[in-house]
C-alpha cells in the first residue's frame, strides 16, 4: 500500500467553502462561508462567492506546492454548482501539480474524520447536518444506511422554522439559545420503523400560537428525540457498541446530551468530535482522501463528474476492516430476557410480557405519552391483524405500559433467512395490508419463524397504524428492504424479490405499493 504525504482537501458542498492540508495530521484548514444576506442558501450565489474566494481559501493553506502528493475534492452529495466550482479548481490543481485526484463523498468525509478525531473505531453514527439526517454504519465494505430522513435534513428543518420567525440563517444556534428559555408542549412525532420525517413537524412549530422559547425548546426536543430513537434501533439492531454524532447540528449541546444519556442506558460509548471537525469543513475531504488514495481509489480527470446525489452506501469502502459484533439474531425463547430498543420482554408460565421503557433522553412528558400511546396501539393492532388472518401473539392483558401475550418460541427471521422464509414474510406483511395496518418497523427481527410448524409470526406493533396511504405501504415495504440490504447486502436482491413475491400473492395493490417503494428508494435526500 503506497504512502501519501501531503493530502489538499477542497470542501464546498453548499454554503462553506474550506481547504486543509493533512499528512500524518491535520497541518493547516481554513473556511471562507457564504452567508445570505436573507432566507437560505441560494445555489448559484453560494457558487459565485466560491469562485471569488477560492484562491484565497486555497493559498491560506497551501504553503509548499511541491509537497503536495494528492488532491481531493467533494464529489457530492451537494449543491450542483457549488461542487462543480470545487471540482473544477481541483481537476486544475491535480494537473498542475501532477499528482493524483480523488472524488470524496461527503457523508462518509464527516464519519471518517469523526472517528479519526474521537479515537473510535466502528460506530453507528447520527450525521445530522443541514442537508441530511441518516444514520450510518459500515457493513460488509461499505457505509450502510440504517435508517434515514424521508424528507428533509434536520437542519434544513431547524433553518426553516428560523426563517419562519425572521430569525437570520444559520437558525440552528439561534434555536438553540431559545429553548433553553422554554418549556415544551407537543408537537408531531414521526418515525416510520427505521427512517423519520421532519415536515410536519415543522408546519406545527410554525403554527404554534406560544411564546418563541416554548416553541423552540419543543421543536428541539421533538426532533431530536426522533434522531435518537432511530440511533437506538440501529444499534440494537447490529450489535454495535459506539455512537458517533457528526455534522453541523452536531454541534447542539442538547441533542449530544440526550445521545449521550441513551447511550449510558445501552452500556454504549459516545463520541463527538471537536467543534471544528463538525461542521462541513476541508480536513474531513483531506483525510478521507488520504485513506482512499492509499487503498489504491484516485479518478481520472475525464470521471471525476460530480454527482449532487452521491450516497454513502455507492462508497466501496477499500481502507475499513470489519470489526465483528453479536446482533439479536438468535433464538427468541423462554430463556431469561430479550431488550430491544423499545421494550424489554420477559418470559413467565408460557406469556411474553413486552413492558416499554423509560427514556430519560426524552422529556418526561413526551415519553409518557409515547409509552401509553405505543403500547394502547400495539394491543389493538394485534388483535386487528389477527382478525385479518395475519400469524401474531394472543394478547391475554394490557396495562398503560405492557402488554401480556402469548409467547411465541422460535429464531429470528434475520437468523434464519432464506428465499422460502422471505417469501412467507412477504405474504403475512401482504395479509397485514389487506387489513388496512401498517407495520410501521417492519425488519427481520420482527418476526419469528416459530418453532413446529415454522410459520412466520409477526411481532411488535408499536408503531404499527391504521392507513390505506400507497406511500404509507410504501415507506412499510422500504424499511424491510432496507433491512436486508444493510445487515444481509450479498444477498439482498434475492430476499427482496421473494418477499416481493409472496407480498403480491396475498396483496391485490402490490404493484402499486412495489412502485412506489422504488420511488421512495430513489428519492434525493439532499434537498
Amino acid at each position: 500500500m503506497p504512502a501519501f504525504g501531503q493530502i489538499l482537501g477542497i470542501e464546498g458542498t453548499a454554503w462553506n467553502l474550506s481547504a486543509a492540508l493533512f499528512d500524518r495530521n491535520l497541518l493547516a484548514l481554513y473556511s471562507h462561508p457564504y452567508l445570505p444576506a436573507h432566507g437560505g442558501i441560494h445555489p448559484r450565489e453560494a457558487a459565485q462567492h466560491h469562485a471569488s474566494v477560492i484562491k484565497e481559501v486555497i493559498s491560506s493553506v497551501l504553503e509548499d506546492p511541491e509537497k503536495v502528493t494528492g488532491i481531493a475534492f467533494s464529489q457530492g452529495p451537494g449543491l450542483g454548482p457549488c461542487l462543480r466550482t470545487v471540482a473544477t479548481a481541483a481537476r486544475s490543481l491535480a494537473l498542475a501539480l501532477d499528482v493524483p485526484l480523488v472524488g470524496v463523498n461527503h457523508c462518509v468525509a464527516h464519519v471518517e474524520i469523526g472517528c479519526w478525531a474521537t479515537g473510535c473505531r466502528d460506530p453507528i453514527v447520527l450525521y445530522a447536518s443541514g442537508a441530511n439526517t441518516q444514520v450510518i454504519g459500515y457493513l460488509n465494505g461499505r457505509y450502510r444506511i440504517f435508517g434515514e430522513t424521508l424528507d428533509i435534513g434536520i437542519g434544513n428543518a431547524l433553518d426553516k422554522f428560523a426563517r419562519a420567525k425572521d430569525l437570520p440563517h444559520p437558525g440552528g444556534p439561534l434555536i438553540e439559545a431559545q429553548a433553553k428559555a422554554g418549556n415544551y408542549f407537543e408537537l408531531p412525532y414521526t418515525v416510520k420503523g427505521m427512517d423519520l420525517a421532519f415536515s410536519g413537524l415543522v408546519s406545527a412549530a410554525k403554527d404554534a400560537k406560544k411564546p418563541l422559547p416554548d416553541v423552540c425548546c419543543s421543536l428541539q426536543e421533538t426532533a431530536f428525540a426522533m434522531c435518537v430513537e432511530v440511533t437506538e434501533r440501529a444499534l440494537s439492531l447490529t450489535g454495535k457498541d459506539e455512537v458517533l454524532l457528526v455534522g453541523g447540528v452536531g454541534a447542539n449541546a442538547r441533542l449530544q446530551e440526550m445521545l449521550g444519556i441513551m447511550c449510558k442506558e445501552r452500556g454504549a460509548r459516545f463520541y463527538v468530535p471537536e467543534r471544528k471537525y463538525l461542521g462541513d469543513n476541508g480536513a474531513m475531504i483531506a483525510y478521507t482522501g488520504k485513506l482512499m488514495l492509499e487503498s489504491g481509489q484516485s479518478l481520472a480527470i475525464e470521471n471525476s463528474q460530480v454527482n449532487p446525489s452521491f450516497r454513502s452506501d455507492e462508497v466501496e469502502v477499500t481502507w475499513k476492516h470489519e470489526v465483528t459484533h453479536a446482533p439479536d439474531r438468535g433464538q427468541y425463547s423462554s430463556a431469561g430476557q430479550k431488550r430491544g430498543a423499545e421494550a424489554i420482554v420477559s418470559f413467565r408460565n408460557g406469556n411474553a410480557i413486552k413492558q416499554r421503557v423509560s427514556k430519560r433522553y426524552r422529556v418526561p412528558a413526551l415519553d409518557k405519552k409515547l409509552i401509553a400511546e405505543r403500547t394502547r396501539a400495539e394491543a389493538r393492532l394485534i388483535h386487528l391483524a389477527r382478525k385479518g388472518g395475519v400469524p401474531t401473539p394472543v394478547i391475554s392483558d394490557i396495562t398503560h405500559d405492557s402488554i401480556v401475550m402469548e409467547q411465541i418460541t422460535g429464531t429470528l427471521l434475520s437468523g434464519d433467512l432464506t428465499e422460502a422464509h422471505c417469501e412467507e414474510a412477504g405474504r403475512i406483511v401482504g395479509r397485514l395490508h389487506t387489513t388496512g395496518i401498517m407495520h410501521g418497523d417492519l425488519t427481520t427481527s420482527n418476526m419469528i419463524l416459530r418453532d413446529g410448524d415454522g410459520r412466520c409470526v409477526l411481532i411488535d406493533f408499536g408503531l404499527s397504524q391504521v392507513t390505506t396511504e400507497i406511500e404509507q405501504r410504501g415507506v412499510d415495504i422500504h424499511v424491510m428492504f432496507q433491512t436486508l440490504k444493510s445487515t444481509n447486502p450479498n444477498e439482498a436482491s434475492v430476499f427482496s424479490a421473494a418477499f416481493a413475491r409472496g407480498y403480491a400473492e396475498t396483496f391485490a395493490g402490490a404493484e402499486e405499493v412495489l412502485a412506489r417503494e422504488q420511488e421512495i428508494e430513489l428519492r434525493g435526500r439532499y434537498l
